[in-house]
């Protein structure tokens, strides 16, 4: 295993690839990616806390490039670290396994998010499965923003996607998950192959939210009204940590467009919004909507979009 020291001053570990990494043209194939990040509070002088990205492994073609601080500290709470995760292909094909793992800890105030939508494309011939797994994890009074930019299915794309977000009391923890089926600009609909997404959230070991979703244009539910209802998209937006989950469900109620294809509910002090509908622009605004809603209840910080987003 070597290290390198990048010009942030930080090390980078890189691993050798395993054995049966790289390029494979049968059922077997398999071309791994990985990125660990970790981050913590300094002092950045008297009275201004800062976040700091103190580690950063990657494995493949995953990774960041440098840390963003648009914003100062405020109130003896340290200023968000802001960063962007780069995955240059773009996408995932047959075998891709795409593993994130991000700790955040004690005091210190993460914003992750992508540069691009995130492309899962068609099965090969064999019909191998691509796998991605975002582990999230975050100490007691440390804040994390998990703000992807959405994900694309191809028709004939077939994986799991998997979030687990361990939390300690008193964390906080504000983010979402947009899947897009399809392509239908294109008249591409996604009729065929097989997503599976699982949500794990836990406080202190305990869980909170445990969710399984199939998506599966063979299955009854896929277009049946009891289930997907034939939606090309979906959106699940979360928040842990608020001081009053009831009361800021009531607030976005108040404050976001009426309509039928959103609701907001929350249970064991996790807050959930949902959206099912047709527009990936809708389903991206309402999230940045509840999102800015949200942040000074949760966070005590106004919206501070990340500059990719405009670029």
């Amino acid at each position: 295993m070597t290290a390198e020291i990048f010009r942030h001053g930080h090390t980078r570990d890189r691993p050798a690839l395993p054995a049966d990494s790289g390029h494979r043209f049968d059922a077997d194939r398999r071309w791994s990616a990985a990125l660990s990040l970790a981050f913590d509070c300094r002092d950045a002088g008297p009275g201004t806390p800062r976040t700091r990205l103190r580690h950063v492994r990657h494995v493949g073609p995953l990774r960041v490039q440098r840390p963003f601080y648009p914003e100062p500290s405020k109130a003896q709470r340290a200023a968000p670290c802001h960063v962007y995760l780069l995955h240059p292909p773009g996408g995932l094909v047959s075998g891709d396994t795409l593993g994130i793992d991000v700790r955040v800890g004690a005091g210190a105030h993460a914003v992750l998010t992508t540069p691009a939508a995130t492309k899962l494309y068609r099965a090969d011939t064999h019909g191998v499965a691509w796998t991605q797994i975002n582990r999230l994890s975050v100490a007691a009074d440390g804040a994390l923003e998990w703000l992807p930019q959405e994900t694309i299915a191809f028709d004939g794309s077939r994986g799991v996607q998997t979030t687990e977000i361990a939390l300690e009391g008193g964390a906080r923890c504000l983010g979402w998950e947009i899947m897009a089926l399809g392509r239908p600009a294109s008249r591409l609909p996604f009729a065929s192959g097989r997503i599976e997404q699982r949500f794990r959230m836990t406080l202190d070991g305990r869980p909170l939210w445990l969710e399984r979703q199939p998506l599966d244009p063979a299955h009854p539910r896929f277009n049946g009204y009891w289930g997907q209802g034939g939606a090309t998209v979906q959106a699940t937006l979360w928040a842990v940590g608020l001081a009053d989950p009831q009361r800021a469900a009531e607030t976005l109620r108040e404050a976001m467009p009426a309509a039928r294809n959103w609701a907001v509910t929350q249970r064991h002090d996790v807050l959930l919004l949902r959206y099912l509908g047709n527009s990936r622009n809708e389903a991206w605004a309402l999230c940045r909507q509840a999102w800015a809603g949200l942040r000074p209840m949760l966070l005590e910080r106004e919206a501070c979009a990340p500059r990719i987003w405009y670029t």
